[in-house]
């Protein structure tokens, strides 16, 4: 009876054993069918899931867990892909314990979208074309945990020639500073501007300090013959506009 006992514990510890071997097998093991890269290649990136896209950036997994598991268990502690590629390279290396190898990956991919957007922005219509617009500064802006002050340089035709960040940090009467902005204005030889600022809080309601910058900012630009076309305060996932709200005027 023992050895039938015995006999029966040691097939159990070898099925238990056969199953850890298994679960941690690599993705080369897995069908062709099944395998992120395979999958996007064979019908594009838009068919996989946000787990399999970030599997494919990791390439692998860490020690006895394949990548797809990895890459659910970061999309889940970050909250999503928003939350994971806004991270930045000391939160990716201590918080989500990624390596160096794939927290520089990660962080690539984020400023390879940035560049992208931004390249799509430059040269457009301000005044026609808004939405390539704000789809890059949403992107650059949203997640920032410190305000930023951006300036969008504009030639006479209304297209953006360049765009800068200017001002970090609180931003009030004290930190922005108007002769910068000048400054800046004529090293791009701009004939306007659209000032744009974060809130980190989400919300995209202005100020009154804001009101009061930009009424200085105006003034100093019209001292040298240059129009303010807009103040754009980003959110989350939403701007408010001093123009469409008719503060500019007002401002002025």
């Amino acid at each position: 009876m023992p050895c039938v006992q015995g006999t029966i514990l040691r097939k159990k510890i070898m099925q238990s054993l056969n199953t850890d071997e298994k679960s941690q097998k690599t993705i080369k093991s897995w069908p062709k069918s099944e395998r992120p890269r395979e999958r996007l290649l064979l019908m594009g990136a838009a068919a996989l899931s946000d787990s399999e896209l970030l599997a494919i950036l990791l390439r692998h997994g860490q020690k006895g867990t394949d990548v797809i598991s990895e890459a659910r268990m970061l999309l889940s502690k970050s909250g999503g892909l928003r939350n994971l590629l806004s991270s930045d390279g000391v939160r990716l290396r201590h918080y989500f314990r990624l390596g160096p190898v794939k927290s520089a990956t990660l962080l690539a991919a984020t400023e390879i979208t940035r560049r992208q957007l931004r390249e799509e922005m430059l040269g457009k219509n301000y005044v026609r074309d808004p939405a390539s617009v704000l789809n890059y500064l949403y992107y650059s802006l949203r997640d920032k945990k410190k305000e930023v002050f951006k300036v969008l340089f504009l030639n006479k035709q209304n297209c953006i020639l360049d765009e800068k960040d200017l001002f970090l940090g609180t931003i009030d009467e004290a930190a922005v500073h108007p002769r910068e902005i000048v400054k800046a204005v004529l090293d791009f030889h701009a004939t306007a501007v659209v000032l744009v600022h974060n809130h980190p809080s989400g919300r995209a309601v202005p100020s009154l300090e804001d009101k009061q910058i930009t009424r200085k900012i105006i003034k100093a630009c019209q001292s040298v013959s240059v129009a303010v076309l807009d103040h754009l305060i980003i959110g989350n996932n939403e701007y408010y506009s001093f123009r469409e709200h008719g503060l500019l005027d007002e401002s002025a």
